[in-house]
């Protein structure tokens, strides 16, 4: 820490580093076109700022975006969507929610009800054991936040694609 009256704090921290398997992020040169994909998803982050730039980047690919807090009402309006037939074509859920329904606990209620959602992860501790063996928790896709929209447009590619 280094501070200057009149001037401010300056702190400098230093972490060590993990010995934790990294997942590997693959970027793809080309650069992301606008629109040509069509559907629904999903989001569910307790973050509004991250929920906000996740539906600007989806729209931006051309789906219609529907945003939820926690897992609970992820799941209240997943089943609504199957009742209306308004039907997602995929979610995109944080896997930790403080003082709410996370990705683990909401993926296993939500493949109850529908065994064959697609759904994708979503967190910024790559180093959690489900983001490395994500398809045995049930997910059909990872990306780690912060994510681009390459990387997003990709997973979604994957993810439809299975």
């Amino acid at each position: 820490m280094e501070s200057k009256s009149g001037k401010g704090t300056t702190f400098i921290l230093y972490l060590a580093a993990s010995v934790a398997q990294e997942i590997e992020r693959q970027l793809t040169p080309e650069p992301v076109k606008k629109g040509g994909y069509k559907g629904r998803a999903l989001i569910m982050d307790d973050e509004d700022m991250v929920r906000e730039l996740g539906r600007e980047m989806l729209t931006h690919l051309g789906y219609e975006v529907v945003l939820v807090k926690e897992g609970s009402e992820a799941l209240t309006i997943y089943k609504e969507s199957r009742e209306t037939g308004k039907l997602f074509d995929f979610v995109i859920m944080d896997l930790t929610i403080p003082g709410g329904m996370g990705g683990v606990e909401t993926i296993r209620k939500l493949l109850a009800f529908d065994p064959l959602a697609k759904v994708i992860v979503a967190s910024g501790y790559s180093n959690d054991p489900v983001m490395s063996n994500y398809k045995d928790y049930g997910f059909t896709g990872v990306i780690i936040k912060p994510y681009l929209m390459i990387e997003l447009r990709d997973v979604i590619h994957d993810v439809l694609q299975d």
